[in-house]
């Protein structure tokens, strides 16, 4: 029987725009790229130049510091562009997909291990600590596989996997041959491809976000130690790893949810990685008066966007929101009539309605400032971790006190909903990555 963890700590943004469980496809677009940035950890080396013809499964780059993990093509097609930035650092390398797509075929009867490495399937890991691409030397004490996220607007994984559990399955039995796997699921799922998955230990979460956050669940399951090394994937991406042992060839559809107030009519739509998102928001973006804000990724953890670019590598939703630069409201936060803005310390009336969802903006809402010393995040923050202390830890630069706190266990994505509620109007996401960045290299 599947073990269940109450958590109590944490909070729930209800946000409108969820994506309703319908799904439509996209037109397939002339161009894809891979990103590198979306790799965070990895140092690249390209493999291929403009004008080489590519099949779906083949490698684009690699890591210097790992030539054996490869980071492949979504399609088959021509290299159009290898774009560099400042410094010739490599900023994407994009593909024009054939009319009729074909895709490498690997032998999936091999090393489970090597068999990743290679198909590309590897580079979606995580490693923590230090939350980077893993290092295939490694040997893991455990994989965690979180098979929910519980960020407002967030992917309903219960809906994606429904018709895909044979592939869901299958990835998990290849994780199984790496190293013990833990899965956590939500109570409110009922799937039994994963409430009932074998060759895994099933972990039960019952609590507000971040619940759905892998590095809560490794912190109430098997806290890591200096020294141990746990690797991790989100649902979909055991999916693909299901999908190259079932069929001996890569593919990187995901089911995206594209939700947001911003959006005309939420819903789910299936997309490649590195498809660009035009295809996507053409035509699904109500008209307004307002500047709007594109976010790939999660709402709360995604980053800022243009509909130029593409699909990023680990991101399961897109969200569009109102920027909020453009607006003037009398009175300001003074007012105490504003019913239409989301308060944790019921400063405005809203709090009387529960249940509201809410059509929030992008604004910070006030300046940076000192840190305000009132417990916020241990409110919101699952751990058993002292958020506030670890983060001035981070600021400082102490090491050995960051050590101490429990920074090997956490990620940016771990102090989102902390970073919401923030008097201080700290970027603690950006600090932790800061963080974690020279650590790693400290310890390299």
């Amino acid at each position: 029987m599947a073990k269940v963890i109450k958590l109590r700590k944490g909070l729930d943004v209800k946000l409108k725009g969820t994506a309703a469980l319908e799904t439509s496809a996209t037109q397939c677009p002339g161009e894809y790229a891979l990103v590198p940035d979306d790799f965070c950890g990895v140092k690249p080396k390209v493999v291929v130049k403009e004008g080489d013809t590519v099949k779906a499964g083949d490698a684009l780059f690699v890591d210097k510091l790992h030539p054996e993990v490869k980071f492949v093509s979504p399609v088959s097609g021509t290299v159009s562009m290898v774009e560099r930035g400042d410094r010739r650092k490599l900023l994407s390398i994009r593909v024009q997909a054939d009319k009729e797509q074909v895709a490498r075929e690997f032998d999936v009867k091999g090393d489970v291990k090597a068999l990743l490495m290679e198909s590309g399937m590897f580079s979606f890991f995580r490693s923590r600590p230090y939350d980077v691409v893993a290092n295939p030397d490694d040997q893991p004490k455990a994989i965690f596989v979180t098979a929910f996220n519980s960020m407002p607007l967030s992917q309903d994984f219960d809906y994606v996997v429904t018709g895909q559990e044979k592939e869901f399955q299958a990835g998990i039995t290849a994780l199984s041959k790496i190293a013990k796997v833990e899965l956590g699921v939500s109570k409110k799922q009922t799937n039994k491809a994963l409430c009932e998955a074998k060759d895994c230990n099933v972990t039960i979460y019952d609590g507000p976000a971040p619940a759905g956050n892998v590095g809560v669940q490794i912190n109430h399951v098997s806290p890591i130690n200096k020294g141990e090394v746990v690797w991790t994937l989100s649902g979909e991406e055991v999916i693909f790893i299901g999908r190259l042992m079932t069929t001996g060839k890569v593919n990187l559809q995901r089911t995206i949810a594209l939700a947001g107030s911003e959006v005309t009519a939420p819903k789910y739509y299936k997309v490649l990685v590195g498809q660009k998102l035009t295809t996507l928001l053409s035509g699904n973006i109500a008209e307004a008066d307002h500047h709007q804000r594109i976010i790939n990724g999660n709402v709360m953890t995604g980053f800022k966007t243009t509909a130029d670019s593409y699909l990023a590598a680990h991101a399961t939703e897109v969200n569009v929101i109102p920027e909020g630069d453009d607006v003037n409201e009398f009175m300001g936060w003074i007012s105490p009539f504003r019913c239409k803005e989301f308060s944790t310390s019921r400063s405005y009336w809203s709090w009387l309605c529960p249940k509201k969802e809410y059509a929030l903006d992008a604004r910070v809402k006030g300046s940076e400032r000192h840190i305000i010393v009132g417990g916020e995040y241990d409110k919101v923050f699952p751990m058993d971790i002292y958020a506030g202390y670890l983060v001035k830890a981070i600021i400082t630069g102490d090491i050995d006190r960051q050590e101490a706190l429990g920074i090997y266990e956490v990620a940016p994505e771990d102090f989102a909903i902390a970073e919401f509620v923030d008097s201080s109007k700290l970027e603690l996401q950006r600090i932790v990555r800061e963080g974690l960045d020279i650590l790693r290299k400290e310890n390299a």
